[in-house]
């Protein structure tokens, strides 16, 4: 069963490639989906912003599929605050 948090990146990551949450899965690398460098560092802004975290470079530069941000996002304990998931 999806967490809140995996239903809140899948939600980012399809507003910010445009494509239908469907497409992604955790399984889907950062690559097929076409996102670019600077198609990184805006993902990482809006993740930092919906989750209210910094994401240091460490972590941000390790990430490579939709699951890595997950995995890396649950493993320091963010919380999705109610009523914002999938927002």
């Amino acid at each position: 069963m999806p967490s809140a948090v995996a239903d809140k990146v899948v939600s980012i990551v399809a507003a910010i490639k445009r494509v239908a949450p469907e497409q992604v899965t955790p399984e889907t690398s950062l690559e097929q989906l076409g996102i670019d460098s600077l198609d990184k560092i805006n993902l990482l802004f809006e993740l930092e912003s919906a989750f209210n975290i910094d994401i240091p470079d460490e972590i941000a530069s390790s990430i490579k599929t939709v699951g890595d941000i997950i995995g890396k996002l649950e493993a320091i304990g963010v919380q999705v605050q109610p009523g914002t998931a999938g927002a």
